[in-house]
């Protein structure tokens, strides 16, 4: 769950507080283009769930992420694309990692597959979990964004691979 608000920046600007970081990631990975940068953001809408879903995310666990489509739209701003570069970082804005996203599919939250339920990794990975958790976090969106939740509503199913992260051996 990209976060509605945390930490997201337009596409291809990198913060410069993240330059750092950025310019690690493309020491250790220079095939990392600064072109395909796309955002800096934290999971989830707390720092409680940006930190849980992130350690995830660093344990290899948690490999695809959902968003509103609303939210993007209502935003102007661009939906994700296979191939786009994201820096992601705990609640508190510390970069972790940097993912690649290798696909993003737009279905109805009543179509969200048990496959993707599990590849998103988060509680025990079943469907059931999945559809209960984001009911409550897209609720929260649709009322900061004045929709109305429904089972129609569209949802971008993206797939990611994390490209870099400090200390892990390259594979």
């Amino acid at each position: 769950m990209p976060s509605p608000t945390a930490c997201a920046v337009s596409a291809s600007s990198i913060p410069a507080e993240l330059e750092p970081f950025w310019a690690a990631a493309q020491r250790a990975q220079p095939a990392l283009d600064r072109a395909r940068f796309y955002e800096a953001f934290a999971f989830g809408d707390s720092e409680r769930m940006a930190d849980e879903l992130a350690q995830l995310v660093l344990a290899g666990v948690k490999r695809a992420t959902a968003s509103l489509a609303w939210t993007y739209e209502l935003e102007h701003k661009p939906r994700p694309k296979a191939g786009d570069l994201s820096i992601v970082t705990s609640g508190a804005g510390q970069p972790l990692c940097v993912i690649e996203t290798t696909a993003v599919d737009e279905v109805a939250f009543e179509d969200v597959s048990a496959e993707f339920a599990h590849t998103e990794g988060e509680g025990d990975g079943s469907l059931e979990f999945w559809q209960r958790a984001h009911s409550e976090f897209f609720a929260r969106e649709c009322a900061r964004i004045r929709r109305d939740p429904s089972a129609r509503m569209p949802v971008l199913c993206e797939r990611f691979r994390v490209v870099y992260q400090p200390g892990a051996t390259s594979g």
